[in-house]
């Protein structure tokens, strides 16, 4: 099994997400506005998601510099796999670990900095490190706003920001 060869750890990490329900058919609490809205500002300033997610989690970046993010519009990821991501983020891709301590003590998928070094994708550092908290702030605000709700068009602009904005006016109505 191919699970075996990369841990116990990682592969239950791996089994979480895999089986665990979607977005939608779990996790369904009742999300407080200002909570989703500090997850939006972690999102969009201390995180500088937007900047390889784009603004509205579709993978339209804002910095043409920094790496293709996914769309986060169209995934299926639960609550608890957006939490881990952003803990620890994706092993052998350009997604960053925003939990300071990630790869220090083996937290995240059993691994430790220097097992980093054996992936061929080097997992860059984050803009800023979040702590617990927060990053269950952005995981409910991808939730609230992004995850599953599917392509950006004007309605979903003009509701994802709470009114008329100049950036909604060139999608579709």
């Amino acid at each position: 099994m191919w699970l075996r060869s990369l841990g116990a750890p990682f592969a239950a990490a791996i089994m979480a997400v895999a089986f665990g329900a979607g977005a939608h058919g779990q996790e369904q609490k009742t999300l407080d506005a200002g909570d989703v809205a500090d997850g939006m500002r972690l999102y969009q300033q201390k995180a500088n998601c937007q900047a390889c997610h784009g603004w509205a989690g579709d993978g339209h970046k804002t910095d043409n510099q920094m790496p293709d993010g996914a769309n986060l519009r169209e995934t299926k990821l639960s609550r608890a796999a957006l939490i881990l991501a952003i803990k620890c983020g994706m092993l052998n891709s350009q997604m960053p670990a925003f939990d300071k301590f990630a790869y220090s003590d083996r937290r995240c998928y059993g691994k430790t900095q220097a097992d980093l070094k054996s992936y061929p994708t080097r997992m860059p550092d984050p803009p800023a490190t979040l702590q617990q908290r927060e990053i269950e702030l952005v995981a409910d605000f991808l939730i609230a706003k992004i995850v599953g709700k599917g392509p950006m068009n004007h309605a979903k602009c003009v509701e994802f920001w709470g009114s008329e904005k100049d950036v909604c006016k060139d999608l579709p109505k």
